[in-house]
């Protein structure tokens, strides 16, 4: 225990890391551990709890002013975003009583630069040997706080937290899926709630020439980033600025998570060879680049020098990823020499190189430069681990057989075998390879989304759904390693209790005290036109006719906002609807962000819905001047409409089939539109009555009853 003078007091914070800290309240143990996830690597409990005060005040050391106050203002904001308190506020000097104190002891580093304890009294100690685990501190407290909203309780004691691996990341496959800058931005916040510290971002990509009637000048490819010096590289249907892509790191950096952008080059490179015609190869396929060809230097030195060069590169971080992975095997020795030209280059401009495992798929003499380098060993047939370590690279454990999720495209994994990764896995097994939990070259894991299967209908709401409940595993298993203090049955029946973080609800859970989560029915006699409280938050151009005692949109800008965005998969929507003669095409029901659920759907005059540029009917038309109930329920695998309680059609299991024969998933899921019905532009003309929302999907014999 250290002792620190501040203004004449004398102030005893416990900062030790070893297990003299723990001992010293080992005689009034009480308090259990409380579950967050990552799970606390040690833990001593003490009596009662403190409580979290709206007027809790966060105080920062004024010896770290400068490196802490970004972190308290930080958990300042999620705390308000939260609603854990309402009017914390921050000042620099000594605690008092209910306040939560931040310090740093940068001489105390036995755990590791990421460590930190937290000692939970009649005020709170965050102390930490750097800046980053301070923050993840924070992280711990939002998680114990999240599991007690009413009473904002954190029982007594003491914790002592480490990772086990220095980097926990997550690769998303934007190449052949565009995700928008906001899903980006609220991946950072979700993966650092966490403690997943990697977020590699793979920039270019291209669908399989099989799917696009064998044509390279048809298939897909995309290159996500602005690039002014190949303006045509930039995808057209979904990119991001560099100003844009700058702000995501900034972003990244506040909440202490490494962006890793990658560039995949010489393989996976149909964009260069669609934007620059002449640098993919006649003899190995347009996704391949011609090695022969000095252009083919020149124009990837040019993109990458574009990222890197200059007092503020667009590529802010300490390591970029050059990709290359899956070249053909016979050229060898001129891939060989590419990657050693990339790892160099990058490395020229300060920056440390990651690569793809593949030079067992790719032998030969020429030498490819090692020290320093990072490779994410994916499959030991392109680069077995215990060779690649004894030639000198580093590794991420990133193995496809237990990490690759490839959404329904009936390969890999669509959602992540989690229970055997949470009793089996660790960052140190690499296929069927283990290496020891401490092994120096092994510096962490990650797990991947690849979108091989373009365009099948699978949204951003959809991947998220399929990385969520690895997060939560992956996080425990990259941070904890090994050791795990509950059984995985009793990990998933604590884990439904942590969310996504402040402020985030990308699932669309929608909780309540039982499953009916909104309801309104248009009575006049019914001031505020809501089942359950659910208050109207805006109205425009709709109103209530008495007579009808419905609600009555009229096309165009007519809408009334509801207090919930959407609803996530497991859901019923219920509602009755008398539309006009005389709606044009995509008639708005219902609208969000996320989707639009519609009268018409365009030409086909048939209701359905529209989300992330895809556009989807049921085979049903609403008749007109007549009253009929629609229920529409949907899940993770699609998504059913229901007439009078009676079943029309379920979109689900489709597929598209291609000229060749090949076929693929379509996906045809609904996170459901809720934020206003009516919309904004084109808003259906007619009646709505009785919207009743449920977070289930009922059973057909509920659904009849809905009906009557």
């Amino acid at each position: 225990m250290n002792m620190i003078f501040k203004h004449g007091h004398a102030l005893l914070i416990a900062v030790c890391f070893t297990s003299a800290t723990l001992s010293a309240v080992a005689q009034k143990t009480e308090n259990p551990q409380p579950f967050v996830i990552p799970a606390l690597r040690e833990w001593q409990g003490d009596t009662g709890t403190f409580i979290m005060h709206d007027k809790t005040v966060l105080v920062v050391d004024p010896a770290y002013r400068n490196e802490l106050t970004p972190v308290a203002n930080t958990f300042l904001d999620d705390l308000k975003k939260s609603g854990a308190a309402k009017q914390v506020s921050i000042r620099t000097g000594t605690p008092a009583k209910e306040d939560i104190y931040f310090t740093l002891n940068p001489a105390d580093t036995a755990k590791g630069k990421e460590s930190y304890v937290l000692t939970i009294k009649d005020f709170i100690t965050i102390a930490a040997p750097k800046s980053i685990g301070a923050f993840w501190a924070t992280r711990s407290l939002l998680q114990i706080l999240e599991q007690d909203k009413e009473f904002r309780r954190i029982p007594k004691g003491v914790a002592v937290d480490y990772p086990q691996f220095a980097v926990r990341g997550f690769v998303l496959d934007c190449g052949r899926k565009f995700f928008s800058l906001s899903f980006l931005r609220n991946y950072v916040k979700f993966m650092s709630y966490y403690k997943m510290n990697d977020f590699h971002i793979h920039l270019n990509d291209n669908g399989f020439k099989g799917f696009f009637g064998d044509n390279w000048d048809s298939t897909y490819a995309a290159f996500r980033l602005q690039n002014d010096t190949y303006p045509n590289l930039t995808a057209k249907d979904g990119s991001y600025s560099k100003k844009e892509f700058i702000e995501l790191q900034k972003l990244a950096d506040q909440y202490g998570v490494n962006i890793i952008p990658e560039i995949d080059v010489p393989a996976h490179s149909l964009a260069f060879a669609k934007a620059v015609p002449g640098v993919g190869s006649k003899v190995y396929g347009l996704d391949h680049l011609d090695l022969d060809n000095p252009l083919t230097y020149e124009v990837i030195d040019n993109v990458f020098k574009e990222y890197l060069e200059g007092p503020n590169p667009v590529f802010r971080g300490k390591e970029v990823h050059i990709g290359t992975d899956e070249y053909s095997k016979k050229e060898a020795e001129k891939f060989r020499s590419f990657t050693d030209h990339y790892i160099r280059l990058v490395e020229s401009y300060g920056k440390k190189a990651r690569l793809w495992g593949a030079l067992t798929h790719a032998p030969g003499t020429t030498p490819v430069k090692s020290e320093n380098v990072t490779m994410n060993l994916w499959y030991n047939g392109y680069a077995d681990p215990k060779e690649m370590m004894k030639l000198g690279y580093d590794g991420i454990s990133t193995p496809d057989g237990w990490l690759y999720i490839v959404p329904a495209a009936g390969y890999y994994y669509d959602y992540l075998n989690t229970k055997r990764l949470y009793n089996q896995w660790t960052p140190n097994m690499i296929g069927k390879d283990s290496f020891p939990e401490n092994s120096a070259q092994i510096r962490g894991g990650s797990f991947a989304v690849w979108n091989d299967h373009v365009g099948n209908g699978i949204t951003e709401k959809d991947v998220h759904h399929r990385v969520f409940p690895a997060m939560q595993v992956l996080a425990q298993k990259m941070w904890g390693g090994t050791k795990t203090t509950l059984s995985y049955e009793a990990f998933l029946d604590k884990n439904k209790n942590i969310g996504e973080g402040p402020g985030l609800n990308m699932m669309g859970k929608v909780r309540s005290k039982d499953s009916l989560v909104l309801q309104y029915s248009f009575n006049q006699n019914k001031q505020d036109p809501s089942g359950s409280g659910n208050a109207i938050l805006a109205n425009k151009n709709a109103k209530i006719d008495r007579q009808k005692q419905a609600l009555r949109l009229n096309g165009g800008n007519s809408y009334i906002q509801t207090p919930i965005e959407g609803i996530g998969y497991g859901y019923t929507i219920s509602f009755s609807m008398n539309p006009d003669k005389n709606n044009k095409p995509d008639a708005v029901l219902f609208s969000s962000p996320d989707a639009i659920v519609k009268l018409k759907q365009q030409s086909t005059g048939k209701l359905g819905f529209s989300r992330e540029g895809y556009h989807y009917n049921f085979n049903y038309s609403v008749p007109v001047d007549q009253w009929t109930h629609i229920v529409i329920t949907g899940d993770n695998k699609g998504t059913s409409l229901y007439v009078n309680g009676v079943l029309v059609e379920k979109l689900e299991g489709a597929k598209r089939t291609f000229p060749n024969g090949k076929q693929t998933a379509k996906v045809q899921t609904l996170f459901f539109p809720l934020q206003y019905i009516g919309d904004k532009t084109n808003a259906f003309k007619g009646y709505l009555d009785n919207l009743n929302v449920f977070n289930t999907v009922l059973p057909a014999d509920k659904i009849k009853e809905l009906a009557k």
